[in-house]
């Protein structure tokens, strides 16, 4: 076994103090001692946070690596931790809002993971709802500062947070909820009220301030510019991308998916037909289609098992505590699918968790297929999961904390794209990924487009691109629901950089393969590229380069 080195007590020491410093984080990672707190979202403790990252990159300047698993460890926290002192050093955080990853997400989103089998993890519920008042409180503070140095975010973002804080606020809201769940009459039952209308009142006031307060000194344009984006961009993808080609780029890809899934429409519908009428005729179909929650997770628990018990052992090899993978419906209705990973120990395995809008009762496999494989195998729960498995040989910030999104999210495309590779999508599923695919193409130049101000397709007026024309690119390429798409439009616009990782980290992953393939020549084998680039956990793209040159 490997002997933990200087640069893995300097890694283990920031585990260590992330834990404290968010106990949303350790809740994630299954650290224990921080179940019944939240973070201090204020300026001070952004302070605080700060003084520790330039100690711990201070340290990792100092400490020589003693082998290749500490250069690329060094490497890696130099990359995140230096990044993210440059992001706070700009003033990110004071205009931090968005409709799916700031503060009050990362709050109200926490209670579907917490354990809530016994009295004591329901006293740990009553004291973090207790805490909500003063992360709410705190986080208000940052975004006052904000607005005292002009760094405010943009007015559709603040709107769809109030919009959220105020159902949070309310009777059918995630905090309510809980009381529900917890269902039944106990000594606990009064403090838990207490605490459950306590953190609604405290969601109310942060409706409030968002609407009041924030909004009417918020900026009217969506775009953050270049300076930000460049930023945001090495954030997601752990790379450095030229922007204007990776934008020329995108609109290429937009136009060869959708050639590749009109060609696709004909192979299911006949000679001539639509991408709609394929889709018709695939949702026409009743064995196509699953109706209700129960089933739906019936469904991708199968479909996950299936490819668990295919792909172990011919394309991949699998720790035996990976094989596991729990399907979830999500208590929460914002339309998202996402993946948590496990503990360390696996007590609690890897989840995909569906999050099903209100109204939504009818699911179509052939539109979803992929996604089962995109958060589970060979996706997020394969890389996660054996990231965290490789936790003896990986020090706790490698196997649980460093996760890179264009490294995961670009895995995930590039592990759908190869589940086709390998024969596992019939025309119908193929279509499918290739929806997905499209809408990946459709975010890379929308996401650059909106935010560097790149001229608009003639089709849609030209001029540069703004919020109806976005509109009207995801209206044409996206096969989504009205309340959905604006919901993911939002996204985009409110999250910068983060929508494009996905395809751009694919490509990334593409062209470390063929740089591979090159390398080894005759000698390549798919199957060990592939475990050893999983081996070495989740890392920023040119961190990952590094790797396997090495």
């Amino acid at each position: 076994m490997r002997q933990p080195t200087r640069i893995d007590a300097i890694a283990e020491a920031h585990v260590d103090a992330l834990a404290a410093h968010s106990p949303e984080t350790a809740t994630y990672l299954g650290i224990e001692g921080y179940d019944d707190q939240l973070s201090d979202f204020g300026p001070e403790a952004v302070g605080r946070w700060t003084d520790h990252l330039k100690g711990a990159l201070s340290e990792l300047a100092a400490a020589e690596p003693v082998d290749e698993t500490d250069r690329i460890t060094r490497a890696a926290m130099q990359d995140r931790l230096g990044l993210e002192l440059e992001s706070i050093e700009a003033g990110d955080h004071f205009s931090g809002v968005n409709n799916i990853e700031c503060p009050l997400q990362t709050v109200r989103d926490l209670f579907d993971l917490v354990a809530t089998e016994t009295d004591d993890d329901w006293a740990n519920i009553a004291a973090r709802l207790r805490a909500v008042p003063d992360a709410f409180a705190t986080w208000t503070t940052t975004l006052r500062e904000g607005i005292a140095r002009g760094l405010t975010p943009a007015v559709r973002a603040v709107a769809d947070a109030a919009a959220q804080a105020r159902e949070l606020a309310g009777k059918n809201g995630r905090f309510q909820q809980l009381l529900a769940e917890f269902g039944r009459d106990s000594a606990l039952t009064a403090d838990l009220e207490r605490s459950v209308a306590s953190a609604r009142e405290a969601a109310a006031r942060l409706a409030t301030f968002l609407a009041d307060d924030l909004a009417p000194v918020s900026r009217k344009a969506d775009g953050v510019g270049r300076d930000r984006y460049q930023r945001a961009s090495r954030e997601f993808l752990g790379a450095a991308i030229d922007l204007d080609e990776t934008y020329e780029w995108g609109v290429e890809a937009l136009e060869k998916i959708t050639s590749e899934q009109e060609m696709t429409a004909r192979e299911i519908a006949g000679p001539g037909a639509s991408i709609a009428e394929a889709i018709e005729k695939l949702n026409s179909d009743p064995a196509n289609i699953i109706h209700g929650t129960s089933a739906l997770r019936e469904w991708m628990q199968a479909t996950a098992d299936e490819a668990v018990a295919a792909l172990d052992g011919p394309y991949f090899t699998l720790d035996p505590r990976v094989r596991q993978v729990q399907a979830m419906i999500a208590p929460s209705a914002t339309g998202g699918i996402y993946y948590t990973g496990p503990t360390v120990d696996f007590s609690r395995p890897g989840r995909m968790w569906w999050s099903v809008p209100e109204g939504v009762t009818e699911f179509t496999t052939w539109q979803e297929k992929t996604t089962v494989y995109h958060e589970g195998v060979p996706g997020h729960h394969l890389q996660i999961g054996q990231a965290v498995a490789g936790s003896e040989s990986l020090n706790r910030w490698r196997s649980l904390v460093c996760w890179v999104s264009g490294h995961g999210e670009g895995w995930a495309l590039y592990a759908e794209r190869l589940m086709d590779e390998f024969g596992f999508l019939n025309a119908g599923e193929r279509l499918g990924m290739l929806d997905g695919q499209r809408l990946r193409a459709t975010r890379v130049v929308l996401d650059l487009g909106i935010h560097l101000g790149k001229p608009a397709f003639d089709r849609y007026g030209g001029g540069v691109w703004d919020y109806d024309k976005c509109y009207r690119l995801m209206r044409e390429n996206v096969a989504m629901e009205e309340n959905q798409l604006r919901f993911e439009l939002h996204r985009y616009l409110g999250w910068p950089g983060q929508a494009p990782s996905y395809l751009i980290g694919q490509r990334i992953w593409g062209q470390l393969r063929d740089e591979a393939r090159a390398r080894r020549g005759e000698a390549f084998d798919l199957k060990d590229f592939h475990d050893r680039a999983l081996a070495v956990g989740s890392l920023p793209l040119d961190v990952l380069r590094l790797a396997l040159d090495g």
